[in-house]
Formats: structure tokens, C-alpha cells, sequence
């Protein structure tokens, strides 16, 4: 649809929008009122409205109760480094999941045993309800809420072993790699899949964001042997972070050129 035949609603919030990125309203300044959008543009009340329903779901502006409608400061996002995976002494749940080194963060968790749901259970190849360990993290960067992450692991394979609670016992606190490894599980695969959706209510208040918003949610799940052996949503604010992985690459030479296969 070529820009003039955009619905009225969406070339007022382009506007608007294009004056909250250039910085002619910068954060913290009030959005024009409904009545001076529909002056200005010459729209109607409804227009206006819903002109200003866009801003807010994209998270620009924010609501303030008895006071008004007013732009949103943009936080300059943070990255989250995926580098891979190997066991390192002393790992904890926060450098799992941020390997920023410059980065220092603190986290909360709680464990319980649960039937694992379809989708669980369909992610680790047990049959549905079959029990898992669940176990819930805040990760807090700098005091304030960072991420969120919900792990998963099947009880027929830590159960009753030193690892089965990942926050109790002699490994407490380590990676997956680490804590099946001392359970003779050799963990030599990690999956990931990165998506976006908007947050829950729940997630959003954790969080310190907006109901709505974006978030993005990393799933992971470990392998050993073929076998997952831990799965887990990390869910993160998609406006204050970005995800980098860093994949090595392996040289290549072309057939025949006397490289790569051994020969000078």
C-alpha cells in the first residue's frame, strides 16, 4: 500500500514516531494531547486515539496515571554473548546466561518438581507428565531485572543423584555441562532457537517493562548422546538487549589444491 493511502491513524503515529526518534520530543516530555492531534493533523478524536495506541504499544510513550501520556527513554541495549559451551569451574547461572565479562549480576531461583507439560515434554522426548525438575531464575544485572529463565530437567535422569536441585548440594550453581558430568552424563550438543513475542503480564512486571512488549526468548536445550538432558526459556526485554553469537568457522580449502587433506 503506497505511504498517501496509509490509514489516517498510521500517518499521524509515523509522525509522531519520526519526531521521538529525531529527538524533537525527547524523553520524558508529554505527548501532545488528543485534542491538540486532532488540531494539528486535522483528524478525528478516534484517529487521534488510536494514533496514540500505536506509539504506546511500540513501546515509545507510556501511560501516567492522572498526568498523561509522555515518551518512553530508550535504554541503549546490552548484548548477550553466545560463545558456546564447555565446563568451567565455578560457572554460575547468571554467566550462563550473560557472558559479558564486564557484566556482573546476581540472581534468585526457585526449584520444584512438576509434571512436564506437552511442550516440555516434547522438547526432552519424555512422555507427557512425566516428571521434571523446574526451576525458576531472576537474573538481576547491576540491581536491576535482567532476565528471566525457566529450566527443565527429567528426574529419570537426576533423580536422587548430588545434582538433582541445580541451586543445592556439592554443585550448586554450575552449568548443566558441569553438574551431568559428575553423574557420568556427557553433555555434547546445545541447541538453540531465538524468537520474539510479546510479553506476558507476569513477565513485563518482573522485568520492569510494559505488558505487550517484546521480549526475546532464547530456548535451549543440552544433549547428551542424542538425549536431552535440559531444557530452558531465557526471556529477556527485546528494547534493552541483543543477542550475538559467535560461531567459529572451520578453514577450507578447495579439492586438489594439496591442502587441508594432509598433503605440502
Amino acid at each position: 500500500m503506497p505511504f498517501g493511502e496509509q490509514p489516517a491513524y498510521l500517518r499521524v503515529a509515523g509522525d509522531l514516531r519520526q519526531k521521538i526518534v529525531d529527538g524533537v520530543l525527547p524523553p520524558h516530555t508529554r505527548l501532545p494531547s488528543q485534542a491538540r492531534i486532532r488540531e494539528e493533523y486535522g483528524v478525528s478524536d478516534t484517529v487521534a486515539l488510536e494514533a496514540r495506541k500505536v506509539l504506546m504499544a511500540e513501546g515509545l510513550v507510556e501511560g501516567r496515571s492522572g498526568s498523561g501520556t509522555y515518551v518512553r527513554e530508550r535504554p541503549v541495549p546490552r548484548r548477550i554473548a553466545r560463545v558456546g559451551y564447555h565446563s568451567v569451574g565455578g560457572c554460575t547461572p547468571f554467566r550462563q546466561e550473560q557472558t559479558d565479562e564486564r557484566v556482573r549480576g546476581t540472581w534468585e531461583s526457585s526449584s520444584e518438581q512438576e509434571p512436564a507439560s506437552s511442550v516440555v515434554a516434547a522438547r526432552l522426548r519424555i512422555p507427557p507428565g512425566g516428571r521434571v525438575m523446574r526451576t525458576r531464575y531472576v537474573f538481576r544485572a547491576e540491581g536491576e531485572p535482567a532476565m528471566l529463565s525457566t529450566s527443565w530437567e527429567p528426574l529419570d535422569v537426576t533423580g536422587r543423584t548430588p545434582v538433582m536441585l541445580p541451586e543445592e548440594g556439592p554443585l550448586a550453581g554450575r552449568g548443566v555441562v558441569e553438574r551431568m558430568a559428575a553423574i557420568d552424563v556427557v553433555v555434547d550438543n546445545v541447541v538453540e532457537e531465538v524468537g520474539a513475542r510479546p510479553a506476558l503480564a507476569e513477565e513485563a512486571m518482573a522485568l520492569g517493562g510494559v505488558p505487550g512488549h517484546a521480549v526475546l526468548v532464547i530456548s535451549r536445550t543440552y544433549y547428551a548422546g542424542g538425549r536431552p538432558v535440559e531444557t530452558a526459556d531465557v526471556v529477556t526485554l527485546a528494547d534493552r538487549y541483543r543477542v550475538a553469537y559467535h560461531l567459529p568457522v572451520k578453514q577450507w580449502a578447495p579439492a586438489g589444491n594439496g591442502k587441508g587433506n594432509g598433503q605440502q
